[in-house]
């Protein structure tokens, strides 16, 4: 998946984007299936009901060291009343929530979360949307590997041309000759480098 990117899903244009090797998509769009007028709103009636408050208090309680479970305990309790209201600026305000996301600004703006989060939002919003979301993201995500597959391919091919071409200098200069077991211990030493080079560059490059 690239940084950002915008699919269609039945009609109706949902974006994604990487925050830290973590996906996050665009409730503003999803909520746009309800009401394409006043998105804000459909998010705020979903974050108001206590079954939200208590699954975003228990996402952030395992992915967020410094949420606030203190200030969580309270929203769940009020979630229960009638007059309970909740907005996005509100819970990652008071609670130093991280799996929501307020952007500002007319391009680009609007609310994002965590695709744990927002998976939750899709299914508020209908059974059908959520499964055609899924799917999406699903096939973005085949996309993304087959991406750094092929990378990983043409950096290891940079790799070993690297390598034995530096083998080939070494030789030259030292003025080796070419016996077996010169060869013999230059191709171990070639395939030991060969694979602690693929193994730092695939930690580096992996999710």
């Amino acid at each position: 998946m690239q940084k950002k990117e915008t699919v269609n899903i039945n009609g109706t244009e949902i974006v994604f984007y990487k925050k830290d090797q973590e996906d996050f998509i665009s409730l503003t769009d999803i909520a746009k299936v309800r009401d394409d007028n006043n998105p804000s709103q459909i998010i705020s009636l979903w974050l108001r009901t206590y079954s939200t408050i208590e699954y975003l208090g228990l996402w952030e309680k395992l992915n967020n060291t410094v949420f606030k479970p203190h200030i969580y305990e309270g929203f769940k309790n009020e979630s229960a009343k009638p007059h309970f209201w909740m907005s996005p600026q509100k819970w990652i305000n008071e609670t130093n929530a991280i799996g929501i996301i307020s952007k500002s600004g007319r391009y680009g703006g609007g609310t994002y979360a965590h695709s744990d989060i927002a998976f939750k939002f899709a299914a508020w919003i209908s059974a059908e949307f959520e499964l055609y979301l899924i799917t999406e993201f699903k096939r973005l995500k085949n996309e993304e590997q087959k991406a750094i597959g092929w990378n990983a391919k043409r950096e290891l091919s940079k790799i070993n041309y690297r390598i034995h071409t530096d083998a080939i200098k070494s030789n030259l200069v030292s003025g080796r000759t070419s016996s077996t077991a010169w060869h013999s211990q230059e191709s171990c030493t070639k395939k030991k480098t060969l694979c602690s080079m693929c193994l730092k560059w695939l930690k580096k490059n992996s999710n």
